[in-house]
This record gives structure tokens, sequence and C-alpha cells, in this order.
């Protein structure tokens, strides 16, 4: 099955001392193709450089996110995600604010490739036309 991977369950997989209640998250990965969207990556090498990460964990980062595939964006999505945004709004959705913009990048890109989202996150609850993995 195809996935998107948000980017807490994503470090999490990364995780040492992983946060509770994320192990069933990390576990839905298994044996799935995982995507991740380009805004993942953008936020896993911030928190990499804003957190001193050394060399050799920086580079365990890039091979982690080399083994997925990162959803490219494209016109289609970038279509997806303003229709999202709007359709977000229209119900009154979190994800149609600005402090939710990555989050609806990562909900435009499972949608855009036809994902199903593994997601620990709340404000992904009822969005319009996302499919969310329990």
């Amino acid at each position: 099955m195809r996935i998107v991977v948000d980017t807490g369950v994503f470090s999490a997989s990364l995780s040492r001392r992983r946060r509770r209640g994320l192990d069933a998250h990390v576990e839905a990965m298994a044996g799935n193709q995982v995507f991740l969207a380009a805004v993942t990556v953008s936020e896993l090498r911030y928190g990499a450089l804003v957190a001193g990460w050394e060399a050799t964990r920086r580079e365990r980062l890039e091979a982690a996110i080399a083994a997925t595939t990162v959803v490219p964006v494209s016109n289609n999505l970038l279509t997806r995600a303003a229709e999202l945004r709007f359709a977000c709004r229209l119900a009154g959705h979190a994800l149609s604010d600005r402090a939710h913009a990555n989050d609806l990048w990562i909900a435009a890109s499972a949608m855009h490739i036809a994902a199903s989202l593994v997601t620990a996150d709340s404000v992904f609850d009822d969005t319009p036309g996302l499919a969310v993995l329990p």
C-alpha cells in the first residue's frame, strides 16, 4: 500500500526515544511504500539543524529520506493544495489556517498520489477527502 508519512511519525521512526503513542503509527510503515511530502523533508532537515545533529546522524537522516519517495511538487499538486485549502475553508477545518500550511501540504500530497496518511496529529481529523490510517 502507498502511504504518506507525516513529519512527526517519520521522525519518531528514526528515534530511539520514541514518544509514547507513536509505536503503532511507526509500525504502520512496515511493508508499505513510504512517501514523504516535500515539506516533510524540509521540516526534518530544519529540525536536525536546530538540534545541532552531528554529521553521522544527519547522514542517517538522509539515508532514511532516500529510502522513501518524495512526492514531487508539480502543477497538479499545487492545484490539489489550493483546492484542499478552499474545501477546508468552506468546512471550517483548521487546515485552511496559515498556522497549518505545512500540514496542508502533507495532506494534499497524500491526496495527490491517492495514498493514505499515517499521522498521530489530530489536525488531520475530518479533512475533506483525506484517508487517514487509524
